[in-house]
């Protein structure tokens, strides 16, 4: 099997002004097309941190449309980390 498509687990941490604005929902509901599971929730010093795993590629679609002009709010900047999955996630949920 191609590389890209083994699973992968990407945190991203998304700042700009992206709490109060539906992002988290925005992010459920893309994750869940690319067929991710995982979670977005609002830190304390208002980021979102995204935690999703799946299949490499779909990882990498999540995150171009985590930096794209097409989310709710405004996103100045993502950090971003790839690990291994977990394996212990269901679904996608808003925390």
């Amino acid at each position: 099997m191609p590389e890209n498509n083994d699973n992968s687990r990407l945190t991203a941490w998304v700042r700009g002004r992206v709490q109060g604005v539906g992002f988290r929902w925005w992010t459920r509901a893309r994750a869940l097309e690319l067929g991710l599971v995982g979670w977005a929730r609002n830190t304390e010093d208002g980021r979102v941190e995204v935690v999703a795993e799946g299949p490499r590629e779909a990882c990498v679609k999540l995150l171009a449309l985590l930096r794209g002009c097409d989310t709710p709010g405004r996103v100045d900047g993502v950090v971003e980390r790839w690990s291994e999955p977990r394996g212990s996630l269901g679904g996608f949920v808003e925390r």
